[in-house]
Parts: C-alpha cells; structure tokens; sequence
C-alpha cells in the first residue's frame, strides 16, 4: 500500500507541475505576447508576400526562410504585373493586403507617404547608399533593395584582342577606342535608337560619374522630382561632353532606324564590337552566335574609376503597416538582410548584384570588366528618385535625345524640354 502511494503521490505532483508550467507562461517570449499567444505556438504565424514575378524567382529564398523561421509559414501570392498596382493599392488602401508587399521605388514612396508601409529603418545600415535611398522617404528606410538589374557595354573579345585594343577606364578613352575601330573599318558601337532608351540611358552614365555621383549633389534626383530642381540648370555641360559620340559621329542618325533585335544581331555576329545592354540579353547573344567571348565595361567619366552601371534594384520587399503580424513580418525581413538570404535570393535571378554591404556573388565571366564597380556599389537608376512621373520624364528625355541625334535639336533644348514635361506634369496632379 505504502509503494502504490508514493507511486500515485509522484503522478498526481507530475500532472501539478505540468499544469503550473502551463498557466505560468505569459507568452511574453512570442512574437504577439499576451491573449492568444499559446495558439500561435501550436500554429504558425501564416505571412504573406504578394510579387509580380511568379513563385520559381524566389523558390530558394522561400525555402530558406521554411528552414530558417520553421514557427513562419510564407504564402506566396503572385499577381501579374498588368494588374499588380491596382490589386495592391486598393487592399492596402482598405486597410487589408499583403503583410510584405513587393514595390518598385515610386510605389514604395507613394505608400509610405499615405502609410500603408511601415518604418524599417532598424535595417538601412545594413545596405548601401545606392540601393537603400531609392526606398527611403523622409529619412526612414521603407523596403528593402532587392538584387539589382544592370546595363553597361558588352564588347567583343576577340575584335579587341585581334586589334590589340584593351576596355577603357575614361571616356577620353572610350572615345579614343572607338576613334580606333573606326579606323580599321568596323563599326564601334551598334544601339537601337529607333527606342528612346539607349540614348537616355548612355548619357546618364556619363551624368553618373560626373555629376550625381559628387557628395553636394547627392538629392539633386529627389529634388528634381519634387520641382524644386532643373535638369538645364545642372546637366548641360556633363551632357554636352557625353554628346561627343554623336559629334563625332560615332552615334549617328542612321541609328534611328535601328531597333533592340537588329543592334543585338549587329553585335552578336560581329558587325559591331560592342553594344550596350544587360545579362537579359546573354542568351540571344550566344544562340546567334555560340562562339563569341563577350565582356563588358561600365559607363565612365572624365576620370579614372570604378565607374557606373545603370540599374537599380528589380524590387523592394515592404512591410504594409496594418499586418497582424509585424514582427514575424520584420523576421523574414531580417532574414533576408544577411548574407545567406541575398545568396538564397540571387539564386533564382543571377546576373544582378546585391546592395547588402559586404556580399559579393560570383559572377558569370562575362561581367569580369565591371566586378570593381559591383565592388563600389555603383549600379543606379536616376530617374527612381524622380517620383510617380518617372517613366513619363525618362521617355520624354530619351525622345529629346532622340531629336539631338537626328540634328533638330540640342542638348540644352533636350533638357529644358524635360523640365517643361515635368512641370506639366506636376500642375495636372495638383
């Protein structure tokens, strides 16, 4: 009798404990504390990423955050580009919407400003200025940079090494070297005029190293798209300088005519030593022409340097403000901030560079020419701190461009022409 009463004494004293560790826990160690708390510890915290890009561009980093955050789970929504903007900015509008909202650098200020998105400026000093400020409003970080797209100059190998030619490190020199292939008679430089772009986007790189990239000038983008500064009152003599392509011919009218496919094939059959694009376009190249050893050089100015690519952060990864979960929300974003998340992140997009300070990928051989300005952090986009006008004033800049090149127009009329576009659309927004 006395063995079967200690025996059911120590049961009835384990069943006591059991119970006292249960309604002694305040769940003040979970992500919610409080009411409710012992439920999210028997069932995930359900977080969810709403993206334009479909689920395989982020497979990997969705399975490291499963691995990494196991009392999270991530539902992936993907909602097509064409619809994508409105879908969004109505539910957050509503109140209501994904818990981490993917942007691009205008919808990410126009959100914050109406706070649907909230402050996480805990993580800034973790990226570089370049891919930071263009998510920044107010001086508080609101997204996240993801990896960024990249345009610079392909050229070709192998007419390099024939003419015993090598990349340049200026554009005295970039000059000089198409001065050279001329001369032995082949075609420097192939661009698709007949598009807006390239010429917007050729002489903002020279803009880049000579003007936006000097610390006084630093806002002069936010500026410009608040209407407090002018592209003819700054970028005259840097575009002036630029436009020595087109002066010498090197650029030329005949290039009007000329659209993306046909400039790709000139470049990829070896009509053109080189051509002005990015990794999106590897795969044409090496399908027209298997053999060819391509490389690529960035945007220079006057001096040696690193220089510059175009491009900027393909997205932004915010957290909306009115989540039911917003420190599960900032875990998958802390997670995403490290190392091992841009890793897990670029698995999926290779060809892009990461803004996280620190973290180098190793890229493809045909970038090898621009790995020291990946290094210095040197891929931007201007016109993503031109605010929700931006696509309107870059194409009636290139278009403006476009009359410069075909001698109808020059650049200080290019540029007024901008600003004049821009104030326009300012007044029909007020």
């Amino acid at each position: 009798m006395r063995k079967a009463s200690i025996t059911l004494f120590v049961v009835l004293m384990a069943i006591s404990m059991a119970l006292a560790g249960c309604s002694g826990n305040n769940g003040s160690n979970l992500p919610n504390g409080g009411e409710g708390s012992e439920k999210e510890t028997a069932e995930k915290v359900k977080v969810r990423l709403a993206y334009w890009n479909k689920e395989d561009s982020v497979k990997t980093l969705l399975a490291l955050i499963a691995k990494k955050l196991p009392d999270i789970e991530v539902e992936y929504q993907f909602i097509d580009n064409k619809q994508y903007d409105n879908i969004i900015a109505t539910q957050l509008a509503a109140g209501s919407g994904p818990d981490i909202v993917s942007v691009s650098p205008s919808a990410s200020t126009k959100y914050a400003k109406l706070g649907y998105l909230q402050d996480i400026s805990a993580l800034a000093d973790r990226y570089n200025d370049a891919g930071k400020n263009v998510y920044s409003a107010d001086g508080k970080l609101y997204a996240i940079p993801g990896i960024s797209w990249f345009e610079g100059i392909f050229y070709n190998v192998d007419i390099f090494d024939q003419y015993g030619l090598k990349p340049p490190s200026t554009f005295a020199e970039e000059l000089a070297l198409h001065k050279a292939l001329k001369d032995k008679g082949i075609k420097p430089q192939a661009m698709g005029a007949k598009s807006w772009e390239p010429m917007m986007k050729s002489s903002m790189g020279y803009v880049m190293n000579e003007f936006l990239a000097k610390p006084e000038n630093k806002d002069f983008d936010v500026q410009f798209g608040q209407g407090a500064k002018k592209l003819a009152d700054s970028w005259v003599p840097a575009v002036e300088q630029w436009s020595a392509l087109i002066q010498d011919g090197y650029l030329n009218e005949e290039m009007l005519g000329i659209d993306y496919d046909q400039a790709l094939d000139e470049f990829a059959t070896g009509k053109a030593a080189m051509w002005e694009s990015g990794p999106w376009a590897m795969e044409a190249i090496k399908k027209k022409n298997p053999n060819i050893k391509v490389n690529m050089f960035p945007f220079y100015g006057s001096q040696p340097g690193p220089g510059w690519l175009i491009g900027g952060p393909g997205v932004g990864f915010a957290a909306n403000s009115k989540s039911a979960h917003p420190e599960a929300v900032m875990k998958v974003l802390d997670l995403i901030s490290t190392p091992e998340g841009q890793q897990a992140f670029w698995n999926d997009n290779k060809g892009g560079s990461s803004y996280l300070k620190g973290v180098e990928f190793e890229m493809p051989a045909e970038y090898e020419g621009v790995k020291e300005t990946f290094k210095a952090g040197n891929v931007y986009a201007p016109w993503n701190n031109w605010g929700d006008n931006a696509q309107s004033l870059i194409e009636e800049y290139g278009k403006r461009l476009q009359e410069v090149l075909g001698g109808s127009s020059s650049v200080g009329d290019a540029l007024k022409g901008t600003d004049e576009k821009r104030a326009e659309l300012s007044d029909l927004g007020s």
